[in-house]
């Protein structure tokens, strides 16, 4: 038992270690780029880089460690975006502007997180891309649940999978020309992708809404005055 618990306190010990150096690396990246060498993110932590490695391998490693990280934060502001939001398009609109909000925050840390680094750094932003894909379709099978045709659940999903890839495109974009004269705030950004994905396959499959038809009202669900 002796053992075992000194084998606990270790792997604790070690897990609360390449935390502490993963916040400082985020740190780093956030000041000097994301192209910061392991060098300068062990002197931001504070320690030399064979005791980086020693917790992370190799840089792909460092870069899983931060990406998880901002995959834990980025999830959080999604999910109190949809639950706060009074209508499925405000929900939409909200988790968009998180996104946004995010990216903003720290293109360093983002382009660090995000760029090919090996199998390992890229495992982490594929599991958050399928989770914030499920968090955006909520707001689009909310309308279509009661649609007559095949697996409306399923066409939500898929149109979540497609609208997180348009999203992150589109954002992408916009970090790249957002310092130009006739770039859209964040703001106007995240109305437009709103519209642009809200519409089009609403407009789709509301058709099957008994009741409804694209002209309808009520398909606009616009946040109330």
């Amino acid at each position: 038992m002796g053992s075992d618990g000194r084998s606990t306190r270790w792997a604790e010990h070690r897990s609360a270690r390449r935390s502490e150096l993963a916040r400082a690396a985020r740190r780093a990246v956030h000041r000097l780029g994301p192209d910061v060498s392991m060098e300068e993110i062990a002197a931001a932590a504070g320690t030399s880089k064979s005791i980086v490695y020693r917790y992370f391998i190799d840089k792909p490693g460092l870069q899983a460690a931060v990406g998880q990280a901002v995959v834990t934060d980025i999830h959080a502001a999604l999910d109190v975006a949809s639950r706060e939001a009074s209508t499925p398009r405000g929900a939409l609109r909200a988790m968009i502007d998180a996104y946004l909000a995010m990216i903003e925050a720290s293109p360093n840390v983002y382009w660090f997180v995000t760029r090919p680094g090996g199998e390992s750094a890229s495992a982490p932003l594929g599991h958050f891309m399928d989770a914030v894909a499920t968090l955006v379709a909520q707001p689009f099978a909310r309308l279509v649940a009661g649609a007559d045709g095949d697996e409306p659940a399923a066409m939500a999903d898929l149109w979540g999978s497609g609208a997180v890839g348009f999203v992150r495109g589109a954002g992408e974009w916009w970090l790249g020309h957002r310092s130009e004269q006739d770039a859209p705030s964040r703001e106007e950004l995240a109305e437009r992708v709103t519209a642009w994905l809200w519409t089009g396959p609403v407009s789709a499959l509301a058709r099957n809404l008994p009741g409804m038809s694209p002209g309808t009202p009520a398909l606009e669900d616009e946040e109330p005055s």
